[in-house]
């Protein structure tokens, strides 16, 4: 029971102390344009689907946020998970370790390995950690209790499973690909078992949601979109090679992640325009992106890098029984993280959920065949010099986040700030048009209260992946009785309860497809200034412009 305890509590005081230490930040501004999107401020109405993840949370969400919208329900139940992964992943390494360490040792190791190789997960937090570290941790926890426990062991590993499955199918398979080599490490065939039932309830999952006609579609766009502004898989012709001017426009709007005009940057846009060019990819963007991703790693993990690197040299010194596969197992994950970074591209959100399974799994095969000493605190010049090594990358390491932190509360207080006065800059407006305000989402608080005022009462994004969701047109038909967007910006531009707050290249796309719909309507750039820099105030000019006028 007191064993019990202390797996249950050890994982959550370390959290804790990290978030009152260091804060809790978000990694990337998708999270708060997901809650923008459940709670409707970027929408017409709470969005209970969002098609490609967040499966059943969204329609609960949406229901928490309007019974109690000042509670950061999005935060406490995605940090809660986080949690649950981190207790699995300590009931797993706890009884590893316990032959070797007494228990506060066992516990101080514990916390290194937490510090070094766990602690950005909520710190530097982004949605898609939580489904790899859950569906990962919850195989191997299920894997060491299956032999004993049999289904008592499954049917709650599969609701976890289920549960990482939901927030984002692919993350969760991936999770479990990165965790199968411990598991198999841990118990050896019963993990075969576990991993095929969680895997096929992770794809049936996966069809069952990719089902809808709407979500399919959306995630083929998705795809697109994703190969091209994203991962550079596919590549369009510099502007001045292209003839038509529509093009030109829609080539302009891509490029700048304005995807909500369906009928200018469309399935047809990349039919016509976009491209993969293997050999251009292979001669130019292949290896600039694997240099990128060298030098991330190596930057910003140098600690879990310097551990794998030192179970690798005791495996390579002993050669126990199984090295073959766990050299095998050495080159799948440099192949799977150089290739994720080389293909598509490999952000902190999946480079450490794949390096802590990495490390997890290596110090399984080492445990496993007896090549970690009863007592590895004391030995000869070799320990002492692995610990020396582990003193200063932990020191280093350390410093290293100390900065971050101080640089992301910067960060913070500034896009904070430029929130409040971007949307205070609307006024009583009751409706907020604007490319500058996703921006500012970086680096804000999950626990903080959502940002959105009820004035202005909408929010219509121009840029990024919310601006060509399904929400989009629903939006635009809301405001203005017309799902396309050309004539909607056009019905806008005549309104004057809205607010155009704009970057000089946002407006001058959007005046370039007002002039395609034909409207008389320019947007002109008004005198007062704006925190944000890049972004200035418009108002529509509908009377006696000249169409060749741009702000």
């Amino acid at each position: 029971m007191r064993r019990r305890l202390w797996i249950l509590l050890l994982p959550l005081g370390l959290l804790l102390l990290s978030g009152g230490l260091l804060g809790t930040y978000f990694e990337t501004n998708d999270d708060l344009a997901i809650l923008g999107m459940v709670c409707g401020a970027t929408t017409a109405v709470p969005q209970t689907n969002l098609y490609l993840y967040f499966h059943g949370y969204a329609a609960l969400w949406t229901k928490l946020y309007a019974a109690w919208p000042l509670v950061p329900w999005y935060g406490l139940t995605l940090y809660g998970l986080l949690y649950v992964a981190t207790v699995l992943v300590g009931a797993v390494l706890e009884p590893l370790l316990r032959p070797h360490l007494r228990p506060w040792p066992r516990a101080l190791v514990l916390g290194l390995l937490f510090g070094l190789a766990w602690l950005e997960h909520g710190f530097w937090f982004n949605y898609t950690r939580v489904p790899l570290l859950l569906a990962g941790a919850t195989l191997l926890y299920t894997a060491t209790r299956y032999p004993v426990r049999g289904w008592r062991a499954m049917v709650p590993g599969l609701l976890l499973v289920g549960a990482a499955a939901g927030i984002r199918p692919g993350g969760a398979l991936l999770g479990l690909v990165a965790a199968a080599p411990a598991a198999w490490w841990l118990v050896g065939r019963p993990a075969l078992g576990v991993l095929a039932g969680q895997f096929l309830l992770v794809g049936a999952l996966a069809l069952v949601v990719g089902q809808n006609e709407k979500a399919a579609t959306y995630r083929r766009f998705d795809t697109r979109v994703a190969s091209f502004n994203d991962y550079r898989l596919t590549t369009a012709p510099p502007a001045t090679r292209v003839p038509n001017p529509t093009d030109r426009l829609a080539l302009a709007a891509a490029r700048n992640w304005m995807y909500s005009d369906s009928t200018l940057t469309g399935e047809a846009f990349f039919e016509r325009l976009v491209q993969a060019r293997p050999a251009e990819f292979l001669r130019h963007t292949a290896p600039a992106k694997l240099g990128r991703t060298l030098s991330g790693l190596a930057r910003d993990y140098f600690p879990v890098l310097l551990l794998l690197g030192l179970l690798g040299l005791l495996v390579g010194r002993r050669r126990p029984v199984g090295q073959r596969l766990f050299w095998l197992v050495q080159a799948g994950f440099v192949g799977l993280l150089l290739g994720l970074g080389t293909l598509l591209k490999l952000p902190p959100r999946a480079a450490l959920p794949l390096l802590d399974f990495w490390l997890l799994a290596n110090l399984v095969f080492v445990v496993r065949r007896g090549l970690l000493p009863r007592r590895p605190l004391v030995g000869g010049t070799g320990h002492y010099l692995a610990g020396l090594a582990l003193l200063l990358a932990t020191g280093a390491y350390a410093y290293k986040t100390t900065h971050r932190r101080y640089i992301l509360k910067q960060e913070r207080a500034v896009n904070e700030w430029q929130q409040r006065r971007l949307l205070a800059s609307a006024g009583k407006s009751t409706v907020l048009v604007t490319d500058g305000l996703v921006a500012t989402y970086k680096s804000n608080s999950p626990f903080a209260p959502v940002p959105w005022p009820a004035k202005p009462k909408q929010v219509l994004l121009l840029t990024g992946w919310p601006s060509y969701s399904p929400a989009q047109p629903q939006l635009l038909a809301a405001l203005t009785g017309t799902r396309a967007f050309g004539p909607a910006v056009a019905r806008l531009a005549t309104r004057a309860d809205v607010a155009w707050l704009l970057t000089p290249g946002g407006a001058r796309l959007v005046n370039a497809r007002l002039a395609v719909s034909g409207s008389d309507c320019r947007l002109r750039p008004v005198a007062n200034r704006l925190p944000v820099p890049a972004v200035r105030r418009y108002k529509p000019s509908c009377m006696g412009l000249n169409p060749a006028v741009r702000p």
